[in-house]
């Protein structure tokens, strides 16, 4: 019976992140984070970031967005559009792509909420 909850343990240990087993059968469990700032792993490979450590635009993909979805408030293809923010369906920061094909239109209210658990 000890040796099966060794074993038991074993293969928790290796399968379940941040659950360590130690020869005694313990376990004990650790939260997986280290005092070192784990920001850069949780960015996506590939994301271009300017000085200030945002993510870099090309303005030019908004601007072709705006000509192929006119603002929904005013119909301009160029210029702001009041009460909308242009959004990334797949955030940019999750490896989404800054082109008009990963882009929408999104009220302002919406965008705020989709800000908080983004």
């Amino acid at each position: 019976m000890r040796l099966a909850a060794l074993a038991l343990a074993t293969v928790v240990a290796c399968t379940a992140p941040g659950v360590l087993a130690s020869a005694s059968g313990s376990t004990s469990y650790s939260s997986g984070y280290s005092a070192v700032s784990s920001r850069s792993s949780t960015t996506a490979p590939g994301v271009h970031r300017d000085s200030h450590g945002k993510i870099a635009r090309d303005p030019r993909q908004t601007n072709a967005f705006k000509k192929q979805h006119p603002c929904p408030s005013t119909g301009k293809t160029s210029g702001s559009c009041p009460g909308y923010v242009i959004d990334h369906i797949k955030p940019l920061k999750r490896g989404g792509a800054d082109t008009p094909s990963n882009m929408q239109w999104q009220t302002e209210g919406a965008a705020k909420q989709k800000d908080k658990w983004e």
